[in-house]
């Protein structure tokens, strides 16, 4: 998966299509994330010690890697990335279309 806990995607599929967000977690081998604001479900919980009334919260759900594409820095449109070798630092490092380092 190329994308990382911070970066800031926009939603290319789906019932969220055209909203942005940060990646707040992502699940590598499921290829799943969750952006803070988008997929948002209502999940009804029980009262507990933390939680005393109960009742029904919203909550972000996952969503699949694929649906999302990571913003570019200067254009702020959605870019496709991909690893390259750093010749100064001999590091891999994601880079954008535009040939820009993300990292």
């Amino acid at each position: 998966m190329k994308l990382k806990v911070g970066d800031k995607v926009r939603v290319m599929v789906g019932k969220d299509k055209g909203k942005e967000g940060k990646i707040t977690h992502t699940f590598k081998n499921e290829n799943k994330v969750i952006v803070e604001g988008i997929n948002l479900v209502k999940k009804h919980v029980k009262p507990d010690n933390s939680n005393k009334t109960g009742g029904i919260i919203e909550t972000e759900a996952k969503i699949d890697a694929s649906n999302v594409m990571i913003l570019d820095k200067k254009t702020n449109k959605p870019t496709r990335i991909y690893h390259d070798v750093d010749k100064k630092t001999n590091k891999k490092v994601r880079v954008g279309k535009s040939h820009e380092k993300l990292d």
